[in-house]
């Protein structure tokens, strides 16, 4: 199989300025392979919007239309989690105008003032109030679901919904009912309202990061400022404004190759087709090259004679643990033994000069178990190393050489 890889090898590099030409790979964005998350800090906004409301309670239709526009404004904070879905959080405050009757009255009146309004024979109270506290909304980018994501379009509609909780704030007021007159101070947070609605923003990309918005909104929002119990009002607002976005503002999809096609001449069609003839050709040499080589009889190496003998580790006298200086000694020893594929045999010694015959025995098992241990330990396979011992001395040239009978000798085993 490796001369079919090397032959392979060989037929790309003389194809290679050809190949080269007709497949220019290209790496492009695939959208329908879907669109990648960003990371967490991209995708942010900060909006600002004002414009106008207008309050429609159950007797509001009583006072023209234009006496009932009142200002609203916006502050919000949000991100995109991907081209359809984001969220934003903000806080929103408004003014409320419109008018109620008395003779309905049944609970607390809010807001409301000595100021009257005839519309035929009925008579109705003024009231003007402020709406203020935290929003939320869900954000759904209709223009992606529907025409597909697109950076840098100019347009967007932005369908959303959400819930809000604000609370009312009131200049001192004045209340008649009937023969009563009732006067009292509405102060900041001593009632609120619950409110969900949804509404229809309008983006306009005014740069990558700045946007124009008109915001199209309606809330059905809880009555507890006018003399209608319980009763719920609608709130339909029309605001402008500016968003300005953090960070990465678009979406990536995955990046996948695109080959492009290539229409040969017939000249080069015939140069190619020459090519590879020639390359066909080249291959066979180098095949019936490999096979020859293959063939080709391998010289036999001649096999070095063994050593006997390897080395001596030595020890002090009636001790059977490795000094500093044969630790090193030993090491070495490790290290050839892991390179040479050969057997050994380890012999443990002691001097017949001092000690008893079972003191001796015992210090020849020792010493040899301990340097086999440690040639283990080095990472030399236990099954290449044979122990025993020798109750003989060693070099047997007399007690003034007794420490030099004092060993474990390393032997290469003759196979």
């Amino acid at each position: 199989m490796k001369k079919i890889y090397l032959a392979l090898v060989l037929s790309a590099l003389f194809l290679a300025p050809s190949l080269m030409k007709a497949q220019e790979v290209k790496y492009v964005e695939d959208p329908a392979q879907g669109y990648l998350f960003n990371r967490m800090q991209d995708n942010w906004f900060i909006s600002l919007e004002g414009g106008a409301n207008v309050l429609m309670s159950r007797d509001d239709s009583h006072l023209g239309f234009g006496d009932r526009i009142a200002p609203v404004i916006n502050l919000s904070f949000g991100k995109w989690f991907s081209p359809l879905l984001g969220v934003r959080i903000g806080v929103d405050g408004y003014q409320a105008k419109g008018v109620f009757d008395m003779a309905n009255y049944d609970g607390d009146v809010i807001g409301a003032r000595m100021d009257t309004h005839k519309d035929g024979n009925m008579t109705y109270y003024k009231q003007k109030f402020i709406q203020f506290g935290p929003k939320a909304d869900v954000l759904f980018n209709l223009t992606n679901w529907i025409c597909g994501y697109r950076p840098g379009r100019f347009y967007n509609a932005i369908f959303y919904m959400g819930g809000s909780e604000h609370w009312v704030y009131q200049k001192p007021y004045t209340v008649t009912r009937g023969t009563v007159t009732t006067t009292g101070d509405y102060k900041f947070g001593a009632s609120h309202n619950l409110a969900l609605g949804g509404g229809l923003l309008n983006t306009f990309a005014l740069s990558k990061h700045v946007d124009l918005l008109l915001d199209l909104r309606a809330e059905d929002v809880q009555e507890h400022f006018d003399g209608h119990g319980k009763e719920r009002n609608c709130d339909a607002a029309v605001l402008l404004g500016l968003s300005y976005k953090f960070n990465k503002v678009g979406w990536g999809a995955p990046v996948v190759p695109v080959c492009p096609k290539y229409k040969y001449t017939d000249a080069e069609g015939d140069a190619l087709a020459a090519q590879l003839q020639d390359a066909n050709a080249k291959i066979s040499d180098l095949e019936q090259q490999l096979k020859d080589c293959l063939n080709r009889p391998q010289p036999v190496a001649e096999k070095a004679a063994p050593t006997t003998q390897l080395a001596n580790i030595y020890f002090p006298i009636n001790v059977s643990k490795l000094t500093k200086s044969q630790v090193k000694v030993a090491n070495g020893i490790a290290d050839v033994m892991k390179k040479e594929h050969q057997n050994y045999v380890l012999t443990g010694w002691a001097d017949n000069y001092t000690g008893t015959d079972a003191v001796n025995k015992a210090l020849r098992k020792a010493r040899v178990a301990t340097v086999k241990n440690y040639l283990v330990k080095q990472g030399v396979p236990a099954g290449i190393l044979e122990t025993t011992t020798n109750d003989g001395n060693l070099t047997d040239s007399g007690k003034a050489n007794a420490a030099k009978d004092r060993a474990v000798t390393v032997m290469v085993k003759d196979k």
